[in-house]
């Protein structure tokens, strides 16, 4: 007989076992028929809280963009000098932390947005909080909502190539010499603020 699991706990077993099948077998491993097999729960219970696969999976994506959102507004804060060095910090510490994370939230197929719309606002609030820092450096200053959005994007795709470099082992076949690839967030951070400093210089 299959075994029951108080309907309290049901949503997040199934969660949970959602996440050791992705990490085990990557996305496409993922079925509901996988996840109630590992609980030993009736094949139908997980749609008790899940309509689908899809809905299972755009759970789990918008915790994850909830945690990191989290994650890069608490560390931009507690950096005094430089909230924005704070939050790229941030950004390459969480996805060398939560690699499974990190994947699922910006290498896998989203689901149907139209149909999930608490994963795309938690995924707009994650983007929101490196906007809103850049926002802040421009004031109310004519266009400062699209240059704000610009360097953003600018800042998102460095650290974001930097942070899928690293998870793929790159950088140890490259034969660098001594010291480059422990230098390499520090240069990027550098850059990035020279390049954001050096257009604020320009226009100002």
């Amino acid at each position: 007989m299959a075994k029951t699991i108080n309907d309290l706990d049901l949503k997040e077993a199934c969660i949970q076992a959602a996440r050791d099948v992705i990490a085990e077998r990557g996305v496409e491993g993922l079925s509901m028929r996988d996840v109630a097999r590992r609980l030993a729960i009736s094949h139908q219970a997980p749609y008790r809280h899940f309509t689908s696969r899809d809905h299972l999976l755009a759970e789990i994506m918008r915790r994850c963009f909830e945690d990191f959102a989290k994650f890069l507004h608490q560390n931009a804060n507690a950096h005094v000098e430089d909230e924005l060095l704070g939050m790229g910090e941030a950004y390459l510490a969480y996805a060398a932390r939560m690699p499974l994370e990190y994947r699922l939230m910006f290498g896998t197929p989203w689901p149907e947005p139209a149909a999930h719309p608490e994963l795309v606002k938690h995924a707009v609030y994650a983007f929101d909080v490196l906007r809103q820092q850049l926002l802040k450096r421009h004031g109310r200053k004519k266009g400062a909502k699209r240059q704000a959005e610009l360097e953003a994007l600018f800042i998102w795709s460095a650290l974001h190539g930097l942070a899928t470099i690293e998870h793929a082992n790159v950088m140890q076949h490259l034969v660098l010499s001594t010291g480059v690839q422990a230098q390499s967030k520090d240069f990027m951070m550098k850059m990035i603020k020279k390049a954001l400093t050096s257009r604020k210089s320009r226009t100002s």
